[in-house]
């Protein structure tokens, strides 16, 4: 697992002294005085230099041009965006080499800071409250970049790919990368006759000409940074269109070898999952759907909004419809409604996690009760899988599996707490509650008290906020484990854990 740890942060340097202060000020008109730099992270204790302050974005424009064979990507990224603040300057995070940047029509300064941030000069100060057009000029090859020692781009033999969490923009477009601030996306990708280029939502239109074809893709609600991707390669795409009539593309690399029929026989039950998943969450929440297969070689599945990542290792044993689950129920769990800071990371993959044990039910090969009975008897009180809070876990453990299994374990809890008519109708009124935002644990704890009619604190803090296995009596106490004998291992068990490997981001 590669961690994305928070101290690997940059630190702005602050001329001091007077002197420096007055040349700032003596740097823009005296009506602008008040105006101040927008904070270069904006606000998470986990990731600290992610995303930026000052503003907020409501629309990005991508007009791309890729070529597979070098990994060539040119961009120009017109941004939509309202200001928060009087601001005289104001971040992106971005790694590829910009040319030119204007604000508003009007050429604006820019320069690099840190791993990752583009600091912008608009050429007079913007009051808060104003409308903000930020046009970005660029170019570069993403796969030779890097940021605090990773990378998020994906070199493939006939392209690349733009995903992973909790970020991946910074490789291919400038933006303000973190979940609170979700927008609209147009993206237009121009890529050699012979290729396709894979996005978010809807396609538009394609075009062709001398030798290139455009795709137009749109996605139409609001996304988080995280959760657009980019595709380009040779695939063989899919259509189809679910039983409540979204329409369905999926997309597998033509060199996906002996994981082609795996891959097609899990995927391609796209439509019949998200329409069974709408029983228990509400109606699926976008326009369009299907998940795609670029022949990479990561490990992981990730949730890109109404288009999931699969990697081919997920089907190397055989069809594996549990991810495919998994990555879906994401669409209402940290897509429909994003977490308000990645500390939150539980209402994502505590819930997907848990879908998973409903089709466990669904498919006859252990109940949710069974599998969190075993998920509490496989792991003895000294096991490190206990030390891990799900409710807060750290940047460290972002993605340990105690976050996905001892998250759902503290979903079942509450299940038994409540009982079923009142888990099931904060289930699916969770995500209408908070359509298209974010939210907290703190908000999901005082929403079920609100339906349930019960304090539940106690609960919360046993099974997602103590670094401990809960007590016998408190397992006990949430109808887990109350067999004496060390419960049989459910038989969808080893399906659900071979999707394991699928959250090592």
């Amino acid at each position: 697992m590669t961690l994305r740890l928070g101290a690997f942060v940059h630190r702005r340097i602050i001329a001091p002294g007077a002197l420096a202060a007055a040349s700032v000020l003596l740097a823009i008109p005296a009506s602008a005085a008040s105006t101040s730099p927008g904070a270069p992270g904006i606000g998470d204790p986990y990731y600290p230099a992610y995303g930026n302050g000052g503003y907020d974005v409501s629309h990005y424009d991508l007009r791309l041009k890729y070529q597979p064979a070098t990994d060539e990507l040119e961009g120009t990224a017109t941004i939509l965006a309202k200001t928060t603040q009087d601001l005289s300057r104001f971040d992106l995070d971005f790694l590829l080499d910009v040319s030119e940047v204007r604000v508003n029509g009007a050429v604006a300064a820019f320069t690099t800071s840190g791993e990752h941030e583009l600091e912008i000069t608009p050429k007079t100060p913007l009051a808060k409250g104003t409308t903000v057009t930020v046009v970005v000029r660029y170019s570069g090859i993403p796969s030779s970049k890097q940021a605090y020692g990773f990378t998020s781009w994906h070199r493939t033999a006939d392209g690349g790919v733009g995903a992973n969490e909790p970020e991946a923009a910074w490789w291919w477009f400038p933006s303000n990368d973190h979940p609170l601030d979700k927008a609209t996306y147009d993206v237009s990708v121009l890529v050699p006759d012979g290729s396709q280029a894979i996005s978010n939502g809807t396609l538009q239109s394609t075009s062709s000409r001398l030798g290139w074809t455009r795709y137009n893709w749109r996605s139409n609600k609001p996304q988080a940074t995280y959760l657009a991707t980019l595709a380009v390669g040779k695939f063989d795409i899919t259509t189809g269109t679910t039983e409540s009539g979204i329409p369905v593309v999926n997309a597998y690399s033509k060199d996906l070898g002996d994981n082609a029929g795996a891959a097609r026989a899990s995927i391609e039950r796209t439509g019949e999952i998200a329409d069974w998943l709408s029983g228990y969450f509400g109606p699926y929440p976008f326009d369009a759907l299907g998940g795609y297969v670029p022949n990479t070689n990561t490990g992981y599945a990730l949730e890109t909004q109404t288009r999931p990542f699969y990697s081919p290792r997920q089907f190397a044993s055989g069809s594996n419809v549990s991810v495919v689950v998994h990555e879906l129920a994401h669409q209402w769990y940290g897509d429909y409604v994003s977490v308000a800071g990645w500390k939150d990371i539980w209402l994502n993959e505590g819930f997907a996690r848990y879908a998973q044990w409903l089709w466990s039910e669904h498919e006859d090969e252990g109940t949710a009760q069974e599998l969190a009975d075993y998920v509490y008897a496989s792991h003895p009180a000294d096991d490190a899988f206990w030390t891990v809070k799900p409710g807060d876990p750290g940047a460290a453990n972002q993605f340990d599996i105690a976050v996905y299994d001892r998250g759902a374990l503290a979903v079942q809890a509450l299940r038994n707490e409540i009982g079923d008519d009142a888990f099931f109708a904060v289930l699916k009124g969770w995500p209408h509650k908070h359509a298209y935002g974010n939210a907290s644990v703190v908000d999901f704890q005082k929403y079920a008290e609100q339906i349930s009619g019960r304090q539940l604190g106690a609960l919360f803090d046993t099974w997602l906020f103590q670094p401990a296995k809960p007590t016998a009596p408190a397992a006990r106490t949430a109808s887990i484990a109350k067999v004496s004998a060390a419960p049989a291992q459910p038989k969808s068990w080893k399906k659900i854990a071979a999707t394991n490997d699928a959250h090592e981001h």
